[in-house]
């Protein structure tokens, strides 16, 4: 049986403006393999669908999200087949797979670590810091779970990490609110220590990340976009060193906050997701 006519229908999507959103898009449009395949550009916020038949469901899904996806150009495939643009998706996809997996392993682990060592050490930056970890696990691990999956199981899910996100970030907040009314003691060389570590692993992912940035412009942009994680490590570390230098817990608390903070908006946008 011939297959439909494809088509390369490209989107502008304003409000996606990190891998999170990029990863949300994918599990939005995961059901419709094998017939979709997908480039995704973040820092111009254009995503760009090779597809089979009409664009509409393709649209409802995108709006859906809630990133104001806009419908700019759909044209019929005129250069090379839609078997090949499928081929090509299928072979970059297992390739980000097999970076994913590692990312959501060395996520998860420094979630644990740094939280575990943010508490012994009265550390509101490093539990925020963990916090951030988890975030970023949540969402590779999102995005492995998907494959497969129904859509309203793929919206259940993210809902769950979503929430978890939300509890957590608004723990770390009061802990914050608590800390600064009844005071605190962190200790600044433990800060430091393992602010150094979960800056050792985050650059390890901008490492794995790096293999993989001729698979796809979004690939290069996960890995401008990840970099935030490692400006956070080194807030970790200048907070430490500031508060070994001032005496002062302060320093360790605004760091906390920030981090909470956009841990809170990201939290906030997947919990806006609809089905």
């Amino acid at each position: 049986m011939p297959r439909q006519q494809a088509f390369v229908s490209e989107f502008h999507v304003p409000k996606m403006d990190c891998p999170s959103e990029e990863r949300m898009i994918r599990l939005a449009l995961d059901d419709l393999q094998p017939d979709v395949a997908l480039e995704v550009d973040i820092p111009q916020r254009r995503v760009t669908v090779t597809h089979c038949g009409p664009v509409d469901t393709i649209s409802q899904r995108l709006q859906a999200l809630n990133y104001g996806a806009q419908l700019h150009s759909s044209q019929p495939l005129n250069n090379g087949s839609m078997d090949e643009a499928l081929a090509l998706s299928r072979d970059r996809d297992a390739a980000e797979a097999r970076v994913l997996i590692w990312l959501l392993l060395i996520n998860g682990f420094m979630f644990f670590f740094e939280l575990t060592l943010g508490i012994v050490a009265q550390s509101t930056a490093l539990v925020a810091d963990a916090i951030d970890m988890f975030a970023d696990a949540a969402v590779y691990g999102l995005a492995l779970f998907a494959v497969g999956r129904s859509a309203q199981l793929k919206l259940r899910a993210a809902h769950m990490a979503g929430w978890l996100q939300l509890i957590l970030a608004f723990g770390v907040l009061i802990e914050v609110l608590r800390r600064f009314v009844y005071g605190s003691e962190p200790v600044s060389l433990l800060m430091m220590g393992v602010g150094s570590l979960a800056l050792i692993a985050n650059v390890t992912c901008l490492l794995l990340i790096h293999r993989q940035r001729n698979s796809g412009v979004h690939m290069k942009a996960s890995w401008i976009f990840s970099a935030v994680d490692v400006i956070a490590n080194i807030g970790v570390i200048l907070a430490g060193l500031l508060v070994l230098w001032t005496g002062s817990r302060y320093p360790d608390l605004l760091v906390g906050l920030i981090i909470a903070a956009i841990v809170l908006n990201g939290s906030r946008r997947i919990l806006q997701l609809k089905g």
